[in-house]
């Protein structure tokens, strides 16, 4: 199977999948929101050849959704009037030079939680969808590059590949892992608010540069550059 096909059937998973004291995306709104990805964030965001991949936290909340009808969430997959979604597409041009369509972007937590969308999720369950969801992805789409917004994502990756969880977030951040040939990194979710990028976001571009630059060089004789990305 090839990737598209892969990324398919995992998403067919998940709508065929009710987890106990959750919700799921096509239960709001006649199902406008539903898709055929495992988050509908995925819908700008879904190069499955790219070499970086975002993993955010969860996509929605019942509270939310059960709110009135939001077309961008429907067409988008998320609301492009969210300082936080803005603040990562201005990162990834500003960092890694490219744009939210370059690259694949999904959430960990592929359910809706009750409640509102501060609402905490059990770390097991957070591992189980790690495990069912977020691994499977990254092992199908194989970026170079992984980055978790926020600890939770990033410690049930780290767990779910049988790792200890880091804390506290500091910590996390100066702790990247490997999943196969992926460099996984966290970044603390506030930072998409901050007016700078910190300097785990430069690390990872420095990395990945490094990545790419190997890569092509293996790839092309009398060592010449093939052009990937552009990273600044």
């Amino acid at each position: 199977m090839d990737k598209r096909t892969e990324l398919l059937a995992l998403a067919r998973k998940r709508q065929a999948t009710r987890w106990s004291g959750y919700n799921c995306i096509g239960d709001y709104h006649e199902g406008r929101y539903e898709c055929d990805y495992v988050s509908p964030y995925t819908k700008s965001a879904n190069n499955v050849d790219a070499e970086i991949m975002v993993v955010l936290q969860d996509w929605s909340s019942d509270q939310s959704l059960s709110g009135a009808f939001d077309k961008y969430s429907e067409q988008l997959g998320h609301s492009p009037n969210l300082p936080t979604n803005n603040k990562l597409k201005s990162l990834l041009k500003e960092i890694f030079g490219v744009e939210l369509k370059d690259i694949y972007a999904t959430n960990l937590f592929p359910f809706i939680k009750r409640g509102t969308m501060t609402q905490s999720i059990p770390p097991r369950d957070l591992r189980n969808a790690a495990h069912d969801f977020t691994l499977p992805e990254i092992k199908i789409v194989k970026p170079k590059l992984v980055i978790c917004l926020g600890l939770v994502a990033f410690n049930a990756l780290r767990e779910e590949s049988r790792l200890d969880s880091v804390r506290p977030i500091n910590s996390a951040i100066d702790s990247p892992f490997d999943i196969d040939a992926t460099r996984v990194w966290c970044q603390h979710h506030d930072t998409m608010l901050s007016f700078r990028p910190t300097r785990p976001l430069e690390a990872a571009a420095g990395f990945l540069c490094e990545q790419i630059s190997l890569m092509s060089k293996a790839s092309r004789p009398n060592g010449r550059r093939n052009r990937f990305i552009a990273i600044h």
